[in-house]
């Protein structure tokens, strides 16, 4: 059984970097699933802790991946409507055009949004979108990253209990 446990969390190890790429996967977070699949065999002691802490963090990199975006868009000179038509563009983007959506609707609802507001300045709303985009670049490398980290505590871990997995074969 440990060694399904461990194959199977390393299957959500690396469902979680691809997660950290494909909007239908939250990246971290399914890596995190597959460190708690580890921990939950009888190789591995229970470290409450430890999978506390790592659940926090991919929790708050989840949850700041839908704001990164809008963050972008101000920061780039974009305005109220160019933040709201990020968080719009990211919502419609997902469900009408996956998995590009997620690139293309936040770009395009910011240019929206900024066109909506003035209509005369399309180089406003284009550099608003831009810092969207960048936005939403941050957001996927922060994800890789957790993930990656993530991976390597799993084999980190795995190392350090690989006995315990294979005792069984000697």
């Amino acid at each position: 059984m440990d060694i399904f446990l461990l194959i199977l969390g390393f299957l959500f190890i690396i469902l979680g970097i691809l997660g950290s790429f494909l909007p239908v996967l939250p990246g971290p977070i399914t890596s995190w699933v597959g460190l708690l699949i580890l921990h939950l065999s009888n190789a591995v002691p229970m470290n409450w802790t430890f999978l506390g802490i790592t659940f926090g963090i991919a929790f708050i990199i989840w949850l700041i991946d839908y704001f990164i975006p809008a963050m972008g868009t101000k920061r780039f000179g974009g305005t109220r409507y160019g933040v709201i038509g990020t968080m719009v563009g990211l919502i419609l983007g997902l469900f009408f055009f996956p998995p590009f959506g997620i690139i293309i609707g936040p770009f395009i609802g910011a240019f929206a949004g900024e066109m909506l507001k003035d209509s005369k300045d399309s180089g406003k709303a284009l550099k608003a979108a831009f810092g969207s985009f960048i936005g939403f670049l941050t957001s996927t490398f922060l994800k890789f990253i957790a993930a990656i980290v993530f991976t390597g505590l799993y084999f980190s871990i795995f190392w350090e209990y690989k006995e315990a997995f294979f005792a069984v074969f000697k």
